[in-house]
């Protein structure tokens, strides 16, 4: 069930993810399925409606970076996704900022709806070429435990880019902390330190760079069996 997916630790300085709208207003709009089933002009009226300028300005205060956008290109179970793509081209045209068009997810996680073991056990792996030594913001339509995010912030870093922060559609407020405290580090480890090893060898990443929402829903979990015996079953599902 081995899925390597490329994550780098965090910063205690990364920022939190930036959130433009409530989930239930994005959930509730009349063009929101259409956009994650890949309608490009549904997804445009979608985000123009809903994109906060109050975000677009604290976005603009990374200008003096050059940042480069990205966006999460992904398959969803009823068609490609277009809300993020169209996001970055909105978010180009008001900040003035590049696109990277070429970096794609390469497998199809299916994680609208899904539950955290779901999200956890489906990572997302990305493709794609990075320049070097550039700036990079990241931008999806939704954040729930953070790991899509944290995969592509991974990608981009260790081919020597790097990612001042990211910035998405909707999603869970408390999930907007991806950098991983030490404190909740500690208590992970305190409670499932044996299962560390195990989940470094089916990801490819150690507990160090979970998200705050991964790690703490990890240690949520009753015991190492449950969380073993969960991944391994949605992994071969």
């Amino acid at each position: 069930m081995k899925i390597i997916a490329s994550r780098t630790s965090w910063s205690s300085s990364f920022p939190d993810v930036l959130i433009h709208a409530e989930e239930l207003g994005v959930k509730k709009h009349a063009n929101y399925l259409d956009a994650k089933s890949g309608d490009y002009a549904a997804a445009l009226s979608l985000v123009r409606e809903l994109l906060s300028v109050s975000v677009i300005d604290r976005m603009r205060s990374w200008s003096h970076f050059s940042p480069v956008l990205i966006s999460v290109h992904a398959e969803e179970a009823m068609g490609k996704n277009v809300i993020p793509e169209v996001m970055a081209d909105v978010l180009a045209e008001a900040l003035g900022w590049k696109i990277e068009p070429n970096v794609v997810q390469a497998n199809v996680v299916n994680h609208t709806g899904a539950d955290g073991f779901s999200r956890l056990a489906r990572q997302a792996v990305f493709s794609g070429v990075i320049a070097p030594n550039k700036n990079y913001v990241l931008v999806d339509d939704f954040i729930g435990q953070g790991g899509t995010i944290a995969n592509l912030r991974g990608h981009i870093e260790q081919q020597g880019g790097k990612v001042i922060g990211a910035t998405v559609l909707t999603g869970k407020p408390f999930s907007a902390k991806l950098a991983l405290s030490d404190h909740q580090l500690k208590i992970l480890r305190n409670k499932h330190e044996q299962v560390e090893q195990w989940w470094t060898a089916q990801f490819g990443f150690e507990f160090a760079c979970l998200t705050q929402s991964e790690a703490r829903y990890l240690e949520r979990s009753a015991d190492a069996d449950t969380i073993r015996n969960r991944i391994t079953a949605l992994a071969q599902a």
